[in-house]
């Protein structure tokens, strides 16, 4: 492609990650508090994170591999198509029968950002990647930035009217691919031999006996369950300690804590938008995808493990300040190690393997949640300790990661 012709997909891919996590960031502000409001406690809210995951994690392989059988433009547009319906579903919805299943469909759709980066990978040369996989993640940034200011104001009126505003903008993005998006996958010979469907056994084991592939996906698993630990249970953190009990259910506390829950991630995603739109490039070419992740994973563990102290000492402010090298660490770790596996995966299975990665990091956000609503109501802080521990982990299996150039 040329130049001009390789920005229009690579743009409206990071538009359609964009949006994609712009409708799930503006539900996170009031979901667990809307649940909470139905009679339902963190194990169950947690659950429901968990679900939407658990989707991610099964389909996350199927259109990724789908996408490099048929293209990637018809997957972006049946993906979104189902988030849409599934948006729709929990706006209408008030009771937790429909809201599982509105969050299962919803994360049926959205398994599709392993496609998206698919389309970066098709359309970026391996210097570019780094920077192509540092806009996919300003894109998530910039969702999470937006998102949760957007719900957090929405959530003030009605506590469904934050799932009806992410069913409009899948519309949108519905629209938008249509129209723009071209097909960047030259389907030839070299696809013949692609099932349609989910990775089997006897791939996924090829897949992960790969240089570098099989410890990624591990760190990618290990990395995204901590963080979901924290995504899922740091509103009820924050409500719990800094809003009164009494109150709880009504829909004025609810509008409170989805104001307090989305100042915090705004904070998150400022932040994450600074690293990943404008200093992941530079930051990859002076020190390489492996010593960022790195860095990446110990400052995201050593914030984590920090958030319970800091809630309990320094108030809700100080909440705001460690949000940021929290964001930080994410800023680093994400693209880097998306670039890095990228280079790791042979071309005609770009789409499969990152959809494979995708997929694994959607396990660890089924596990992460459900684990943290157990650990929740057991101690309000051992969620984060563990995930610091979880994070620690994934730091100590990067040790068996090389660098792109010693592959």
């Amino acid at each position: 492609m040329t130049q001009k012709n390789q920005r229009s997909p690579l743009v409206i891919a990071c538009f359609t990650i964009f949006l994609d996590l712009l409708g799930f960031g503006i539900i996170i502000p009031v979901n667990s508090f809307y649940v909470q409001s139905l009679g339902q406690g963190p194990m169950v809210i947690a659950f429901l994170s968990a679900s939407y995951s658990l989707m991610q994690f099964l389909f996350g392989p199927f259109w990724g591999r789908l996408s490099d059988k048929i293209g990637r433009r018809p997957v972006i547009l049946i993906s979104v198509a189902a988030s849409f319906a599934g948006h729709l579903i929990f706006g209408m919805s008030s009771t937790i029968v429909t809201i599982f299943a509105a969050r299962l469909l919803a994360g049926f759709g959205n398994a599709n950002i392993g496609t998206a980066q698919a389309i970066v990978s098709d359309v970026t040369t391996p210097e570019n990647r780094s920077r192509g996989m540092g806009m996919v993640g300003a894109s998530i940034g910039l969702g999470f930035l937006f998102g949760p200011a957007i719900g957090m104001y929405a959530a003030q009126f009605d506590p469904q009217y934050p799932a009806l505003l992410a069913a409009g903008l899948a519309a949108v993005n519905f629209a938008l691919a249509y129209f723009l998006l071209p097909e960047t996958r030259v389907i030839g010979a070299e696809q013949g031999h692609h099932r349609r469907g989910m990775i089997s056994i006897k791939e996924f084991m090829a897949s992960m006996s790969r240089p570098n592939i099989g410890s990624i996906i591990k760190i990618s698993f290990y990395s995204t369950a901590a963080f979901a630990m924290f995504e899922v249970i740091v509103g009820l953190l924050m409500e719990h300690q800094f809003l009164p009990s009494e109150s709880r259910n009504t829909h004025e506390h609810i509008a409170a804590a989805a104001k307090m829950t989305g100042y915090f991630l705004v904070v998150v995603g400022i932040t994450a938008v600074i690293i990943q739109g404008g200093l992941i490039g530079r930051l990859t070419k002076k020190y390489g995808e492996k010593k960022l992740f790195q860095l990446g994973l110990l400052m995201m563990g050593l914030s984590l493990g920090a958030i319970p102290v800091v809630a309990a000492l320094g108030g809700y402010t100080a909440m705001l300040f460690l949000a940021v090298p929290l964001a930080i660490g994410t800023g680093i770790f994400n693209p880097s190690l998306s670039s890095l596996l990228s280079k790791s995966a042979p071309k005609d299975q770009q789409g499969a393997i990152l959809g494979l990665n995708h997929s694994f990091s959607a396990l660890g956000r089924v596990v992460g949640p459900g684990l943290s609503g157990i650990l929740f109501e057991w101690n309000e802080g051992a969620p984060f300790y563990v995930a610091a521990g979880v994070t620690l982990v994934a730091f100590i299996i990067s040790f068996n990661v090389k660098r792109a150039e010693d592959i």
